[in-house]
This record gives structure tokens, C-alpha cells and sequence, in this order.
């Protein structure tokens, strides 16, 4: 049981980062729909457990090091092309975003400057990547658990402080703006999001646990967190969304309001969550082209942090809003591939062409 309790947390911990947990993501992929995004959330739910499942019960069968291997084997030379370097943009990508995340965090919380975060945010994942990936997995597995009691609190607090219904609130949060025009392609987009985010460390998450089965019930059991920490996030903002909407960091901002000593261990929380987030997704990057622990691997670790630390300065809210419209769009090719995936493997294994990460 603690096996997978662990591996879901880890798996949790990659995808939630710095737009779920701020609640930016949530508020403009859900929130912004009212009521309709109440049943995004559902479907989002239902739709990230499956796919939790599937990729970390690919990456057992594969034991996969990196996405690399696993990605070409399941879709093909040409496909595998396609995807593999949607990933790379990807994983860079949601990187900067994390350390743009971890500036706004800070600069709300604490009033300092902006670069100062992202500056520490890059420090301090430069140094975890050097790691060996089961302690990189316990690492991030072991922050879950904090924003999953914040998450309840902020549910429970902001529905039982509500000053106006859901009917008053309902026109001031369709007024946000928001990147779709429907709740149910907002869904899809965010399930296959969620998915690009995932995969590359969801898939190395998976290759370290040799039971398959309980690696795809730890999938499984992720994805369902993660959906429902999404549901209880969009009702907390939803019913605040008076008063937070106009925050980089809405979550940060109910838990400021009930306390702001409270504010401050949520802060740091938030930036635990984001710093989980930017080490899977700056660990796959540099996994998918270097062997890691290795010396080349610690200098492309530094060379890639500077960069991405340079174009973090972007802007936190427009990075949500316009990269993680695109990756999902990106996105839904690879989800399709994934729910193919399983049969190719079995089939493949029938005719003895399956292939393995050689365990190093």
C-alpha cells in the first residue's frame, strides 16, 4: 500500500504544479464556465484516472528510463518523431512556466521581487536533479499530502463563508476570461494538458516499480486525486470569485483571507508544489538527452535551468493562458496514442518485439 500511495503522490505531485495549485489554471479552465465548470471537473476526473493508469502501467511494462524508447515503441518511428518533440517543447516549456510560478508566488506573498524567486526555483532544482530518480520520486511524493489538507480547508472554509450564492456568482465568473468557448472541449483540452505535463516523468515513475499492476492502480489512483483536488479547488474559487479573481494566485489569496499566518505556510507549500513540477519537468528534459548522474547530464542541468530562468520573466498568467492552450491542443494526439498504447504492447509481446530500458 505505501508503494502506491507513493507513487500516486509523485505522479500528483508532477502534474498539480504551479496553475493548478495557484489556481489560475483552475479559475480559467473552469471557473471562468460557472456551473459548467463543476461538470468539466468530472469529466476531467474520470478522464485523468484512466490515463494515470495507462501511463504508469506502460512505463512498468517498459521499464522506461526516459520517455524516449517508450514513446517511439508505442507509436511508431515517424509518430514517435512527432511526439517525442511536442514532449521536448513541452517539458521546457512547463519548466519556465514553474519558475515564472515560483516568482508570483513569492512576489504576492512576501512582496519580493520577481526574479528572486524564479532565481531560487532554478537553484534549488539544479541541485535535486543530481539526485538518483527514487529519491527524486520521494522527494516530490512527500509535499502531496500538504496540499491535499490545504486544498479540504480552502473547500470547506470558502463554502462556508460565502457571502453570495452560487446564482449571484455565477455571472461574475463567466465574465473571466477564459480560453474556450465550452465547458466540455475546456475539459479535453485541460485531461490532455495534464497528460503532455505527465508523461515523460509519469512513464520514468512508472519503470522503477517492476509490478505493473500495482504501478497502474498507482496511475489510477493519482489521476482520481488529481481530479478531485481540481473539483475542490474550482468551488473554493468559485465561491470567492468576487474577491480572488483579480489574483495571480487565487488559492493563495482565500487562505490569506481566513489567515495570514496561514498564507505563509501556503506559500510555501505553493512553491513546494511548483518546485515538484519544475524538477519532473527539467528531469525528463535532460533524461530524454543525456544520461543522468552522468557529468555531461549536471552541465546540461545548469545550461538548461539559466535558460529557462532568462525566459521566465514572460509573465506567469499570460504563460498560463497561452502555452497551456497550446499543449493541450498538442496534447490530444498523445492521449489517443496512450489509450492505444496498451493493446500495441500486447500484441507486441504476444510476437516477442517487445523491448525494455535495459535497468541501470
Amino acid at each position: 500500500m505505501f508503494r502506491i500511495l507513493k507513487i500516486s503522490g509523485a505522479i500528483i505531485g508532477v502534474i498539480i504544479g504551479a496553475g493548478y495549485a495557484s489556481g489560475q489554471e483552475v479559475l480559467q479552465y473552469f471557473t471562468s464556465f460557472g456551473h459548467g465548470g463543476t461538470y468539466a471537473g468530472i469529466l476531467v476526473t474520470a478522464l485523468l484516472a484512466y490515463m494515470g493508469m495507462i501511463m504508469t502501467y506502460i512505463g512498468s511494462r517498459l521499464n522506461a528510463k526516459s520517455h524516449k524508447k517508450a514513446i517511439y515503441q508505442i507509436s511508431g518511428r515517424y509518430l514517435g518523431l512527432i511526439l517525442d518533440g511536442i514532449l521536448i517543447f513541452t517539458l521546457f516549456g512547463t519548466g519556465v512556466l514553474m519558475m515564472a510560478g515560483a516568482g508570483s508566488t513569492l512576489n504576492q506573498q512576501f512582496g519580493l521581487p520577481v526574479f528572486i524567486g524564479s532565481l531560487l526555483m532554478a537553484v534549488i532544482v539544479a541541485i535535486s536533479m543530481m539526485l538518483k530518480v527514487e529519491k527524486i520520486i520521494s522527494v516530490i511524493a512527500s509535499v502531496t499530502p500538504f496540499l491535499l489538507v490545504f486544498v479540504i480547508f480552502m473547500f470547506i472554509y470558502s463554502l462556508s463563508t460565502m457571502d453570495m450564492s452560487f446564482a449571484e456568482l455565477r455571472p461574475i465568473a463567466e465574465s473571466q476570461d477564459k480560453p474556450f468557448d465550452n465547458w466540455i472541449v475546456a475539459s479535453i483540452n485541460y485531461a490532455s494538458l495534464c497528460i503532455a505535463l505527465g508523461v515523460s516523468m509519469s512513464l520514468v515513475i512508472g519503470g522503477e516499480e517492476k509490478d505493473s499492476r500495482i504501478a497502474g492502480i498507482s496511475g489510477l489512483i493519482g489521476g482520481l486525486g488529481i481530479g478531485i483536488m481540481v473539483l475542490f479547488a474550482h468551488l473554493a474559487i468559485f465561491s470567492k470569485v468576487d474577491t480572488v479573481a483579480s489574483y495571480d494566485v487565487p488559492l493563495l489569496q482565500i487562505v490569506e483571507e481566513f489567515s495570514p499566518a496561514l498564507a505563509i505556510i501556503y506559500a510555501v507549500v505553493l512553491f513546494g508544489m511548483i518546485f515538484n513540477s519544475a524538477l519532473g519537468m527539467f528531469y525528463s528534459f535532460v533524461a530524454r538527452f543525456f544520461k543522468m548522474g552522468t557529468r555531461r547530464a549536471n552541465i546540461a542541468t545548469i545550461i538548461t535551468l539559466a535558460i529557462g530562468f532568462a525566459l521566465s520573466f514572460v509573465g506567469f498568467t499570460t504563460l498560463v493562458s497561452k502555452f497551456y492552450t497550446l499543449v493541450g491542443y498538442l496534447g490530444l494526439l498523445l492521449m489517443l496514442i496512450l489509450i492505444y498504447a496498451p493493446f500495441k504492447l500486447k500484441r507486441s509481446e504476444q510476437k516477442g518485439e517487445l523491448k525494455r530500458d535495459k535497468i541501470s
